[in-house]
């Protein structure tokens, strides 16, 4: 079957690697203009792929702009939206907001994403998890560790702090789904954003009248006079969308790296105490995020010889960076013991995810967790029967059969 749009470069992967052409860009050009399709948004665009230039591009946002108003006459509505709904989705969404407005509404939420805040998470997101691993053993010998752990646990966590009702798990999980999807179609794509603004608009409208303890609760408790609803609803849009998929991807494709690499998950079980260490590791190995969201030049730059014009779209490649031989020795090997090294896989600068803190929370407890229920835990299947998803922008397996 041919698909009707084409993966593109920065996103391509060879089983856990960036593919041979994108670490060959890397190697030889360091920058190469692409065409970009997706997610109703199409043109030219420029790819960075060395940590140094990565690195210094995302920290520079008067280079680099996230606010696609940039592009000035090349900035058009996402295709299949209109320009009022595209102004409409701007309001208050920090990935396409600079200094000094994203800083206003990053504040807003800084104090639920604290290191400390989410040290006190802890407790709760350990009895999800073991909640969860008491269910896998109930199912018998093997099942799919991906929609019966590495899905539900964060899904659970961030319905609980944002205040997201977790019986409405299988409709946003499945929307979220697709709303990742590279594949799919933009007109419904449009309507899949459609469905879930009118879906947190609900939400926000019961937080007017009763505002619970929750993150939604406090927003319009302390703020609700000065942040309108157009805003609430992006700023738990996006939180909703971020604050699963990632750490669920994150879940089933790292304990399928380590399931590949025994010697790696051996030295894991004698070290549980490096696991923030070793998380730390697979999220750079792994890079489940290849790009963030378009950048766009904000003056005209000279990279490397070549001219990027002011308006033209770049995407930094964390995947890339991540595996540069000027960042580490040996990037493409999995060394779970290696010294630190200041990975990409969160971005960097005022963009730096949000979410940082309770990813590693929820990763560091699950995988420790998972290692010592289950000291045999094996793949149910061969290693190259598991099913990658690369039409996704967070990279991840489709199932993993496990066994224990």
């Amino acid at each position: 079957m041919t698909n009707a749009v084409e993966i593109p470069l920065f996103m391509t992967r060879d089983g856990l690697s960036p593919s041979a052409e994108l670490t060959g860009v890397r190697r030889d050009e360091a920058v190469r203009k692409i065409q970009l399709d997706m997610f109703g948004v199409r043109g030219d665009a420029w790819i960075i792929t060395r940590h140094e230039d990565v690195r210094a591009g995302l920290a520079d946002h008067t280079k680099f702009s996230n606010d696609p108003r940039t592009r000035g006459e090349r900035n058009t509505p996402p295709v299949g939206m209109t320009a009022e709904e595209a102004a409409r989705l701007r309001k208050a969404n920090i990935l396409v907001m600079d200094p000094p407005d994203h800083t206003q509404v990053r504040r807003l939420l800084m104090p639920e994403f604290t290191m400390r805040r989410m040290r006190r998470l802890e407790d709760r997101i350990t009895a999800i998890v073991q909640e969860h691993l008491d269910l896998l053993e109930k199912l018998g010998r093997g099942a799919d560790l991906v929609a019966n752990f590495a899905l539900p646990i964060p899904s659970l966590v961030i319905c609980e702090l944002l205040g997201v009702p977790y019986a409405d798990r299988a409709e946003f999980q499945a929307r979220s789904e697709r709303q990742m999807d590279t594949m799919v179609p933009p007109a419904e794509r449009a309507e899949l954003t459609r469905e879930s603004q009118a879906y947190m608009r609900s939400l926000v409208t019961r937080a007017r009248v009763d505002p619970g303890e929750d993150l939604i609760g406090m927003l319009v408790r302390e703020h609700g006079a000065t942040v309108d609803d157009d805003e609430l609803v992006n700023i738990a849009a996006l939180l909703l969308l971020a604050g699963h998929e990632t750490t669920s991807n994150m879940l089933g494709i790292g304990t399928y790296a380590l399931l590949t690499h025994p010697e790696q998950l051996a030295w894991l079980r004698a070290n549980p105490d490096k696991t923030d260490s070793a998380v730390e590791e697979l999220m750079r190995y792994l890079s489940v995020v290849a790009a963030g969201v378009p950048r766009i030049a904000a003056q005209d730059i000279e990279l490397h010889g070549h001219q990027i014009k002011t308006g033209d779209m770049v995407m930094f490649v964390l995947s890339s960076a991540n595996r540069d031989p000027e960042l580490l020795d040996r990037p493409d090997e999995l060394i779970l013991d290696r010294p630190a090294r200041p990975h990409l896989a969160f971005g960097h600068g005022a963009h730096h995810c949000l979410g940082a803190p309770l990813a590693r929370a929820e990763m560091r407890t699950a995988f420790r967790a998972l290692l010592d229920r289950f000291p045999n835990l094996a793949l149910a299947v061969p290693a190259e029967q598991i099913r990658f998803r690369p039409y996704q922008a967070v990279y991840g397996v489709a199932e993993l059969p496990i066994t224990w």
